[in-house]
């Protein structure tokens, strides 16, 4: 089984995916920021790497403007080298990658034009695969659309509209079931006419269920026989209701337990399960070491290193527990670590806490450190402490001093980004 997670990395410098508006749309600064975004794109496939990820989502938005004619540049050849080496480091790690067009590429539309654009954004994504040199088994994955007062011709527009796609973006196309119109029934049934395979959304089937009923595991298996072998495994997405928000919303971590009772209905263990959930890969670890079939203490202790200054700074009281719980090195207490962790993270950080989580930080290069940058780190926490400065700012120059006396172990430390 892979467990992924969607576009965005936490906890990785230099990830950032950049935009641009139209108006400064000109060759120079669209290939500027096709690189920068190949490269941010390549750190997070090197995590991944590094942490056994073997699932994730590649952000639409890669390429600037990669669908409109703003952008007519031949981007593919341009960055050829960085796609062919990421391509390849996707490939070598048996690594599976996909995209998901957003809410305007709508195939079903009854307005050419709207149609018009989706294709041409479905292709762009195609290219973006192809360009990293990947099989059939890496997809893209839409909405059927709208139901624009007559679902029967929507669905049938869809099927008509979808005979138009050049056969390569045919062959990655998986279509999902959503929260509000087209329930996992629908979609199953355009599924068989098109040949082509339906992923299941657990969340979009709580909130907008098939009137004929099925929880989780029917469903589940129904739509695995939408997967032929080209395909590739089965993927589901999962996602939890966020408490008091509006349906739909996703929580900001994945609840351990109750991803678990989830985990243990499947039948097929194998399954490819994408989360989408607001901590993106700290969630997709978190289920990855909780359902892995090699416990073994190190994958824990790898995960408090990240995020013990973090804990720190919210409760040293969950601090000292966790440190506590990982003493036994024969044991593998996953429920109960991230247990910890998730409350300590229901708190609100505490400005001593703070101050003190900041000075085991400093320790690291104090003894390095020149006297300029001593003075302003104690500039930096008195104004903090007496709250005519941020944290914030006294986390960014601790993170600078970081990078600059290249602290590897704290440059991967989640204190600086949760």
């Amino acid at each position: 089984m892979s467990i992924g997670y969607a576009c965005l990395n936490i906890g990785t410098p230099n990830t950032n995916i950049r935009s641009l508006m139209q108006r400064n749309a000109i060759p120079e600064r669209l290939t500027e920021v096709t690189a920068h975004n190949l490269a941010a794109l390549e750190r997070m496939i090197d995590y991944n790497r590094k942490n056994d990820i073997k699932l994730f989502r590649i952000s639409s938005d890669l390429i600037p403007f990669g669908s409109s004619p703003v952008n007519a540049l031949a981007w593919p050849e341009i960055h050829k080298e960085a796609f062919d080496r990421i391509g390849s480091k996707i490939r070598k790690s048996g690594m599976r990658v996909s995209l998901h067009p957003g809410q305007y590429t709508v195939l079903n539309s009854p307005t050419e034009d709207v149609v018009a654009r989706a294709i041409a954004d479905l292709i762009y994504h195609d290219r973006i695969l192809t360009a990293l040199g990947t099989n059939q088994t890496n997809k893209i994955v839409l909405h059927v659309g709208g139901i624009y007062g007559d679902k029967k011709e929507a669905l049938q527009r869809f099927e008509q509209n979808f005979r138009r796609l050049p056969e390569p973006v045919q062959n990655r196309l998986i279509i999902e079931n959503d929260d509000r119109l087209y329930n996992i029934e629908e979609v199953l049934e355009l599924a068989d006419r098109l040949q082509i395979p339906a992923v299941y959304d657990n969340l979009h089937h709580a909130i907008n269920p098939s009137p004929s009923g099925g929880a989780d595991p029917y469903w589940i298996a129904e739509a695995k026989k939408t997967w032929k072998e080209a395909d590739g495994k089965q993927k589901i997405h999962y996602s939890q209701q966020a408490p008091g928000k509006r349906p739909g919303a996703h929580t900001d971590t994945i609840h351990l337990e109750t991803f678990l009772t989830f985990h243990e209905q499947l039948e097929d263990k194998q399954i490819d399960i994408m989360l989408e959930v607001k901590d993106k890969n700290l969630s997709a670890i978190k289920c990855q070491n909780a359902t892995t079939i090699a416990p073994k203490a190190s994958l824990l202790e790898k995960e408090w290193g990240r995020y013990k200054y973090a804990i720190l700074e919210r409760s040293p009281a969950i601090y000292q527990a966790i440190r506590t719980l990982l003493k036994d090195k024969e044991a593998y207490p996953v429920q109960e670590f991230y247990r910890l962790i998730d409350s300590a993270f229901a708190v609100e950080t505490n400005p001593g806490y703070a101050e003190n989580a900041a000075a085991h930080v400093w320790g690291y290069f104090k003894k390095q450190a020149n006297e300029a940058e001593r003075r302003q780190y104690e500039k930096n926490l008195s104004n903090y402490r007496n709250n005519t400065g941020t944290l914030a700012t006294l986390k960014r120059q601790l993170f600078k001093l970081a990078d600059k006396y290249d602290s590897e172990y704290l440059l991967q430390s989640l204190y600086f980004y949760l």
